[in-house]
């Protein structure tokens, strides 16, 4: 069964215009589809134009051309429609030191319009960990806290998609667990997720798919599982009883990282030679081969290849 799109996006640009003679193209001829469930990731280096593009669909920055829908609704037809679909949670922790949860998510709600009998607070406190500190002030919350709190605000009205924008910065290892839990869970219920993030092996983790921009070019859009693939070079580490003789006429494609009495780790390319011809070469040395270890790579080599220009 097809899944809809709930973000389609054709032909988007966005141009600032420094002066008469001089104008910065943030975002470029941008296509995109993101369905129904799936946690989506926009990866880039800085200036890519992924707070461009959140913007445009936050309604804080206008599009220069282009088209954009979100669940249904056309950004220039139904901007309000756009906005309540969508629950956005900033890089940036802003919350009024005293406030507390529970009064935070209450004005949300009350600046959406929502009527009392219609409020979910508690259950959103609930779900994001907080309920037990929904009468405290928010300068009394620990950043990790703070965190699970914007994501609490921007699920006040139930929006079908939740955009976190670079949710873990500045968050250490546990919280950033703790944090990740909470977006598994809003998935589970059908929440639809889109996050950017500059921790690479997050996205490897969380994502079904990822977009990469760069300089406001979509330069790559694929599963994670595809992306990945594209790796070329692969890094073998064998266990041996002894130095392993490589001569310059031999194995011409690989890269010696260490050679030693106990140990080779080399790195090849995958499209021409196969780990096979390796084992043999060794063999062929009366070496004893006690343990064969590899690494395909990381999404990591992939967004550093594919943004490095």
């Amino acid at each position: 069964m097809n899944k809809k799109n709930v973000l389609y996006v054709k032909d988007l640009n966005k141009t600032y215009s420094k002066n008469s003679s001089k104008s910065v193209h943030a975002i470029k001829n941008l296509n995109l589809e993101v369905k129904e469930g799936e946690i989506f990731g926009l990866l880039g280096p800085n200036g890519a134009g992924k707070s461009t593009f959140i913007n445009i669909l936050a309604g804080t920055s206008i599009k220069t051309s282009g088209e954009v829908n979100v669940w249904g609704f056309n950004l220039d037809v139904n901007p309000r429609q756009v906005r309540a679909s969508i629950g956005i949670v900033p890089q940036e922790v802003n919350v009024d030191p005293f406030f507390t949860p529970w009064n935070i998510l209450e004005l949300q709600a009350g600046m959406y319009g929502i009527k009392k009998k219609d409020r979910i607070t508690e259950t959103i406190l609930k779900l994001v960990s907080l309920d037990k500190q929904s009468k405290s002030y928010t300068r009394a919350l620990s950043g990790g806290m703070k965190r699970r709190l914007l994501v609490a605000k921007a699920l006040v009205h139930k929006p079908p998609i939740i955009i976190l924008d670079e949710p873990t910065a500045g968050v250490d290892v546990e919280l950033r667990s703790n944090l990740w839990d909470n977006v598994k869970q809003l998935n589970k219920q059908g929440v639809t997720i889109i996050l950017t993030t500059h921790y690479l092996h997050e996205a490897e983790q969380m994502c079904d798919r990822i977009g990469i921009l760069n300089k406001g070019n979509l330069v790559a859009l694929d599963t994670t599982k595809n992306l990945l693939k594209r790796i070329q070079t692969k890094i073998v580490k064998f266990a041996v009883d002894k130095k392993v003789n490589i001569s310059n006429n031999s194995l011409k494609s690989i890269n010696i990282l260490s050679n030693d009495m106990n140990e080779l780790v080399l790195s090849y390319e995958k499209n021409s030679l196969n780990i096979s011809e390796i084992i043999k070469y060794i063999g062929d040395q009366n070496i004893k081969l006690f343990d064969i270890s590899t690494d395909d790579g990381d999404l990591e080599d992939v967004f550093i290849r594919l943004t490095k220009n």
